[in-house]
């Protein structure tokens, strides 16, 4: 079975003094992804002194909006605040989809064709941003000019995985250039 690699949080600032973090949650299934005993990859951030290669949920708990985690791997406030900016990755299997039917794994979009809502061929999806407010469709057109479209139903009204193919309601300086940039 072939697997890959999702994003699924980011550790943030640590909660208390027992090694309990909050983490920037970044998958729509976190009961799924956090359970007790979920083992997730570790990417701390470039010039970090987070030792942390993989972690292995220990508790999970939501407070507020904020959910926490606990790792066995990290004792202590000062361990916990050494892993902040952290990323997370967890290991699915390749051809698993959310359970959300309209939601998608970054993998399951790129190499997308987009096309307008004429048909007419847009471009490529090159990749996701990962947004504050939205996530962002990358598309590089076929003169290689690379765009971002706000990956919501409004601009992207259809997404069709087995046809390859993404639907974007196009507008001028969208993904086609404005007739004064062209």
């Amino acid at each position: 079975m072939e697997t890959i690699e999702v994003v699924v949080a980011r550790i943030g600032k640590p909660h208390g003094v027992r090694g309990e973090v909050t983490v920037d949650v970044r998958t729509d299934e976190p009961e799924r992804r956090f359970a007790v005993g979920s083992v997730l990859r570790a990417e701390p951030p470039a010039g970090s002194s987070s030792p942390l290669r993989r972690v292995t949920v220990s508790r999970s708990r939501w407070h507020q909006t904020r959910l926490l985690l606990t790792f066995e791997e990290i004792n202590g406030r000062d361990e916990a605040e050494a892993a902040r900016g952290t990323v997370l990755h967890a290991t699915i299997a390749a051809d698993e989809s959310p359970e959300d039917p309209d939601e998608y794994y970054d993998h399951q979009l790129v190499g997308l064709a987009a096309h307008d809502l004429d048909g007419t061929l847009l471009g490529t999806v090159t990749g996701l941003v990962h947004g504050g407010a939205q996530d962002l469709l990358a598309i590089r057109t076929p003169q290689g000019r690379d765009t971002l479209v706000p990956f919501v139903k409004a601009l992207v009204p259809e997404v069709d995985l087995a046809g390859g193919r993404v639907v974007v309601a196009d507008r001028p300086g969208l993904v086609t250039p404005l007739p004064d940039d062209e």
